[in-house]
């Protein structure tokens, strides 16, 4: 098996367009990591220089302790799993997971124990004499999963290989490429724009934009502690609420406040959010008393519940529900707040309807606050 290295990686195309920038990334032997990101971040691109597919415009790349530079797709010794499956029509199950082994001259008897091998672990013996179009989708996948499984291969590259599936589907695979992953030993280095792939397989998560890694960390911790706006916005479904709020310092203590203010027609309401001691180690801090900063609060963090209005002595919001999504599990509330829109995650129980106003609560421990200027994180 093997890590990789890679070391100041840039691709630019003719015309000066630059898709990756100055990529850095050590990835341990046997480690699960996904690049994930919008459409057009570059995260397919890098995909393709490891494979070979792609030149490298500037930078090294290491597979092992090995430069690869300028080695040929093949003697990487790498599978790649496209989106498209990129099977054979015209070939049996048994023949797409065999070509590659023919390929290389691998005798009979052991093109023979690989395929069988790699079909009992993927579940797809009784499918071996089939041809793909009599297939479905998450059978297609599995095969072109045998056809990588068979090479041995030191990497696993998978480019959005779950795209073409439908939801159930997509879930259910989550879980069988984990288990896959286990199995194996092997390092797998996977592509998606979906987050919850992302959040719910990697061992490790980069986030990339506009071809530059934003941050790079173990789901909980891009969570929890993202680098910036974006990080924020990208992990978690419903995304973080962004708020517009000003900072200040009153009898010692810190505040954000947020809403709206006519005092001409004593009208609006301001609201806020007293920042406990704990949110204070930033030294930081004291550089943006009076200045206007982004409040980030996930939806999770926004409360209804009896018990916590009742002990809470920051953080009250008066709100009126806008819209209300009942997902069975939970409920989403999405509010506007003195002109913010914000988005709240709370039990089933609750049971608001559009045009309620309600009074719910931030909590204070968990709100993280970023430069308004570089949405830079300043606390988490």
């Amino acid at each position: 098996m093997a890590s990789l290295s890679l070391r100041n990686i840039y691709k630019r195309y003719p015309g000066g367009v630059t898709a990756v920038s100055d990529f850095n990334l050590e990835i341990k032997d046997k480690e699960f990591v996904i690049l994930v990101g919008p459409s057009g971040c570059g995260k397919s691109t890098t995909l393709r220089m490891i494979a070979g597919l792609e030149e490298i415009s500037d930078g090294e790349l290491y597979i092992g302790n090995k430069l690869v530079n300028d080695v040929a797709p093949k003697d990487r010794d790498i599978a790649m799993v496209f989106q498209n499956y990129a099977l054979y029509p015209h070939m049996t199950v048994f023949e797409n997971m065999a070509f590659g082994l023919k390929l290389r001259k691998t005798p009979k008897d052991e093109i023979k124990k690989r395929v069988a091998e790699a079909a009992r672990i993927l579940d797809i013996e009784h499918l071996l004499d089939r041809k793909p179009k009599a297939l479905s989708g998450g059978q297609r996948q599995r095969v072109a999963l045998g056809r990588a499984i068979v090479r041995e291969p030191q990497v696993f590259l998978l480019d959005e290989p779950l795209s073409n599936l439908d939801a159930k589907l997509r879930a259910q695979m989550r879980t069988e490429l984990s288990k896959l992953h286990q199995r194996l030993g092997t390092t797998f280095i996977y592509v998606t724009h979906d987050q919850t792939e992302a959040m719910t397989m990697a061992d490790r998560i980069v986030v990339m934009k506009d071809g530059v890694i934003q941050q790079v960390d173990s789901p909980q911790k891009l969570y929890a502690e993202p680098a910036n706006v974006f990080v924020a916005g990208f992990i978690g479904s419903p995304q973080m609420n962004f708020i517009d709020a000003m900072l200040f310092e009153k009898d010692g203590k810190m505040y954000v406040e947020f809403g709206s203010e006519d005092t001409k027609n004593r009208r609006g309401k301001k609201f806020q959010v007293e920042l406990p001691e704990s949110k204070l180690k930033n030294p930081e801090i004291k550089n943006y008393v009076n200045k206007e900063v982004i409040v980030g609060v996930r939806p999770e963090c926004i409360h209804d519940e009896e018990m916590f209005l009742a002990s809470a002595t920051t953080g009250f919001i008066d709100c009126v529900v806008e819209v209300t999504e009942r997902m069975g599990a939970e409920t989403y509330l999405y509010l506007n707040c003195e002109g913010t829109s914000l988005t709240a995650r709370v039990s089933p129980r609750n049971t608001s309807r559009a045009e309620d106003e309600i009074r719910m609560a931030i909590d204070p421990q968990k709100v993280h606050i970023f430069d308004k200027e570089t949405e830079k994180i300043i606390i988490n």
